[in-house]
């Protein structure tokens, strides 16, 4: 069995996607990821920001296990978070590779912020 690569995000995202098309047209039915939208970006943004913290508490546990399910809650959270503000994960793909990027020297002297 092959790890799953960023391919797996870009699939995840084009599934919150179709539920996000689903969502504007009026169909929100059972997938949770559409009733997320019909909630609000606030909800959203609070979602996101409830699994950041649970993550950062499973890391400082030092849990790998929960650690793990929660990064995957958090990346789906991120992802709904991108949609529903427009954001294509090709943009903040772009904004990593300009950033890896930096020269060594920068990276050194603290440039990143």
């Amino acid at each position: 069995m092959t790890a799953p690569t960023g391919e797996t995000l870009d699939q995840v995202f084009e599934t919150i996607a179709k539920r996000y098309r689903e969502f504007k047209d009026g169909k929100v039915g059972n997938s949770r990821t559409a009733k997320l939208f019909k909630r609000g970006s606030a909800k959203i943004a609070q979602k996101l920001g409830e699994e950041a913290v649970e993550t950062v508490i499973e890391a400082i546990k030092g849990r790998k296990g929960h650690l793990i399910e929660e990064s995957a809650d958090l990346l789906y959270f991120l992802l709904v978070t991108w949609k529903d503000q427009g954001i294509e994960p090709e943009d903040v793909w772009k904004e990593l590779k300009k950033r890896h990027k930096l020269p060594e020297a920068e990276e050194r002297a603290g440039r990143l912020d």
